[in-house]
């Protein structure tokens, strides 16, 4: 069964950075859109991150634009996402997801069709 597995979340101190694994099992990456979002309680889901196919277009929320980097290594078949200067409003649920081969996913949720688990990360003041 295809699946994502997150990994990395934790708590750091404002300023601080980490970096966001997500494993990708019984599923290749390549060909899909592979892409981060985040949720804080009270909050709806938000895209942070996207990479097209195979490490082209990348795109960003405006509030971590700067900060946050994604990237892919297509011989782990593992996404990543690297948060610098992180910041307390950075506090959430981390989720990867992947849409079906081909597809442009960007930014909309509702483009994605595989999601895992979540990572939490805690930015304290």
């Amino acid at each position: 069964q295809a699946r994502l597995v997150e990994s990395g979340g934790g708590s750091v101190q404002a300023g601080g950075a980490l970096t966001l694994s997500c494993e990708a099992t019984e599923i290749t990456l390549r060909g899909r859109s592979m892409a981060w979002f985040r949720q804080s309680p009270g909050k709806g889901r938000e895209g942070v991150a996207f990479m097209w196919a195979d490490g082209g277009a990348t795109d960003y929320a405006d509030s971590v634009k700067g900060r946050f980097t994604i990237s892919q290594d297509k011989d782990k078949n593992t996404g990543y996402l690297q948060m610098n200067t992180l910041k307390p409003e950075d506090t959430a649920m981390y989720s990867c997801a992947a849409t079906v081969h081909g597809r442009y996913g960007g930014l909309d949720p509702n483009a994605y069709h595989l999601w895992g688990q979540g990572t939490r990360v805690t930015v304290s003041s």
